[in-house]
């Protein structure tokens, strides 16, 4: 089955800065798959290297999510309008899983827009909305300058006077998707914030899809700071816990290393090829996954399929709060195209010198910089309502007979490290390991 969700958010949004590893002929193949691995680190990827997430905190630590919670309850069972510990407590809002936003016009940076407790309590209350330690979700931690911030997340949607409120200080509830191709690929704070973003929204959005027990039916209640949910019934108990639903995307290459297999769909713009992808079913591994999708999807009959990365993909539907997108290569066996018309509206073999030339076609920093100051616009309140998407314009002189997802992508990732590498043709393996 395609991964329809990832595949319909990369078709017309395209990001800044691609990342090109330089090719060296002299390395064995399995140095090469050293270097390609050692070069896709934490932040190469959109969504990854969240800085507030980069551990949990032990239960006896001030910011680990049992003793701030146990904070959290001491802070809101006070009337007290300030209080020492609030400016400690950071609450990010989200609205129909958007999380809140503010920009700046110095460089046309977007940035999330986190509210003290109180802050938040009193917004919230302007809208007869109660909060309360089970509206909150534990996002993180992280030292500032020797001081210590504990992150949370909350979902508003039913805060109606909210959206005005926040838009008198120039907020605005911006999707996610959006902040996606606006972040600057260069700034590293910026993909920060958008890698918390991601984390943040699928947390909430999981809590909004998982309010009853998939067992017994019964109500479901928060525990652990929001990080896990349990079934309310005594007799049942049980606990749910975050969802993430993994997905193979793979660059399926030929037995001369010349040509990778890219496929579209009917919903992609026109001209756009883009790597194979489907969820994993249950009871088969990474490698069977690939090779059942390619063989499903294409005809094309996989060998040997070996790692590249992951990348965290919280931008599908709701229902889907974050996929993980599990990168590979993967060799083919045989070359003839069988296209199932259900899954794709066409598939093709590219050779390297086409595929190097939509690399480099379209115009990512002109579309990252469009995005960020229509984001801008939405905070002062000029572009609301507007949809953006439809105004995402990638195309600039000549067109390319193709292009490919841009660097936000983990597809754009795999087929960059393949252009630029002339990888050994490798040995076919008799068994499914990598």
């Amino acid at each position: 089955m395609l991964s329809c969700s990832y595949r319909s958010s990369i078709h017309n949004s395209f990001f800044s800065k691609a990342l090109f590893i330089k090719p060296n002929y002299n390395y064995n193949y399995n140095k090469l798959c050293i270097i390609i691995r050692s070069s896709m680190n934490m932040n190469s990827h959109a969504f990854a290297g969240n800085p507030i997430k980069s551990r949990t905190p032990k239960p006896r630590e001030p910011v680990s999510p049992q003793s701030a919670l146990k904070t959290l309850r001491t802070l809101l069972s006070t009337n007290s309008q300030i209080i020492s510990d609030d400016d400690f407590f950071k609450i990010l809002p989200f609205r129909k899983g958007k999380p809140l936003t503010g920009s700046t016009t110095i460089g046309l940076k977007w940035h999330l827009g986190w509210l003290s407790l109180s802050d938040c309590k009193s917004y919230l209350e302007k809208s007869q909305v109660v909060l309360t330690d089970d509206s909150l979700v534990y996002l993180g931690s992280q030292n500032e300058n020797g001081v210590d911030f504990v992150y949370w997340g909350i979902d508003v949607s039913d805060a109606s006077g909210l959206v005005d409120e926040l838009g008198a200080r120039q907020f605005c509830f911006v999707e996610l998707r959006t902040l996606m191709v606006a972040t600057d690929w260069s700034d590293s704070k910026a993909m920060s914030q958008l890698a918390i973003a991601g984390h943040g929204r699928a947390l909430v959005e999981w809590h909004n899809t998982a309010r009853f027990c998939g067992y017994c039916g019964s109500k479901t209640v928060p525990i652990e700071a929001g990080r896990r949910k349990q079934c309310s019934n005594d007799l049942c108990n049980k606990r749910i816990y975050p969802r993430v639903d993994p997905v193979v995307i793979m660059l399926v290459i030929d037995k001369e290393n010349d040509r990778a297999l890219l496929g579209r769909q009917s919903r992609f713009v026109p001209r756009m090829w883009s790597c194979l992808a489907g969820f994993i079913e249950p009871g088969e591994s990474l490698e069977e996954a690939v090779r059942r999708e390619t063989w499903e999807e294409t005809g094309i009959e996989v060998g040997e399929v070996v790692y590249h990365s992951s990348q965290p993909w919280p931008v599908g539907p709701s229902s889907m709060p974050c996929q993980l997108m599990i990168g590979f290569f993967a060799y083919a066996k045989t070359l003839e195209i069988t296209v199932d018309k259900e899954e794709l509206e066409d598939a093709k073999w590219h050779n390297r010198e086409d595929v190097k030339k939509a690399l480099t076609f379209a115009e990512y920093k002109k579309a990252q910089m469009t995005t960020a100051a229509k984001v801008e616009q939405m905070c002062k309140g000029v572009g609301k309502g507007q949809n953006l998407s439809s105004d995402f314009n990638v195309e600039s002189g000549e067109l390319a007979s193709m292009f490919i997802p841009a660097p936000f992508a983990i597809a754009h990732h795999l087929i960059s490290s393949w252009v630029n590498h002339d990888q050994p043709h490798p040995k076919q393996p008799t068994t499914g390991s990598l």
